[in-house]
């Protein structure tokens, strides 16, 4: 699980790591939270070269793959509660007391979050108001990310983990299910930024659509057990081909495309997005 977290309002990119049961957070993302540097990368590279020298100690952080701004997974030095502790000791800032309080906050709501799966919906369902998302949508899109982990954790269990692998599965079952691959559905509806979530922008059909096709996905696999990647690639395309059936029945009956290259734009007033 990754996503980013917010200190006054400078984004903290973060994975949670269930073997350990904590939080790991992108180092730079947090010199630059509490120092306002021009260039975090580099403060952090001098601390980091000074650290080793005057400790000559095992480093206390680690490599891990996180999303960049340009959209692509890349290996960024991470740290756990405790190593962020010891760089904001080394980092003279006022901000160093505020931020202790929002990592024990980050840490107590993630704790309450696997106990009660519920409040991680609540929070997400406050996040998409926010933005300006009618409740009907919100209630779909929640739905839709359900669907979406039973089938990340299916594909888990059959032996797939690598994010590239991921990619290819979903682009299967989206070709077959609107006749477009993700990144083409992107260009359709005029989605420039690679950090742009291409479901916060679809409608109610194209997201009921998605879930299908996902979910049949997710329940031959569960039947059929695939053992090779190549076995899970056919069963994407026969689960995304069902719902682009149904999708092509459903553009019958309604004389017109499912697919729309409107959006739900965020920050927009509610009547602008459901135009």
């Amino acid at each position: 699980m990754s996503n980013i977290k917010l200190f006054q309002d400078k984004k903290i990119r973060s994975t949670w790591n269930d073997e350990e049961e904590q939080w790991y957070f992108s180092v730079v993302d947090v010199v630059e939270a509490l120092t306002d540097s021009p260039n975090p990368r580099q403060y952090w590279r001098k601390m980091k070269d000074r650290d080793l020298k005057e400790y000559e100690t095992y480093p206390f952080w680690v490599q891990l793959k996180l999303t960049a701004p340009d959209g692509k997974k890349r290996i960024t030095d991470c740290a756990n509660v405790k190593g962020l502790f010891r760089i904001i000791q080394s980092i003279p800032s006022p901000k160093a007391e505020p931020f202790k309080q929002w990592l024990a906050q980050v840490g107590y709501e993630r704790m309450l979050e696997i106990e009660n799966p519920e409040l991680a919906q609540e929070r997400m369902k406050e996040l998409y108001e926010k933005k300006g998302y009618p409740k009907d949508w919100i209630d779909k899109r929640l739905r839709g990310i359900a669907i979406r982990q039973n089938l990340t954790d299916e594909w888990k269990r059959r032996g797939i983990t690598e994010e590239k692998d991921y990619a290819i599965l979903t682009a299967e079952i989206s070709k077959a299910t609107f006749g477009m691959t993700p990144s083409e559905y992107k260009e359709f509806k005029g989605l420039t930024k690679k950090n742009q979530n291409l479901r916060d922008h679809m409608d109610d059909l194209e997201l009921i659509f998605t879930m299908l096709g996902e979910r049949v996905t997710t329940e031959i696999s569960e039947k059929e057990e695939p053992e090779t990647f190549a076995e899970s690639k056919k069963i994407a395309q026969r689960g995304g081909g069902v719902a682009g059936k149904a999708r092509e029945a459903t553009e019958k009956e309604l004389g017109r495309s499912v697919s729309t290259p409107k959006n739900f734009l965020p920050n927009k007033k509610k009547k602008e997005i459901e135009s």
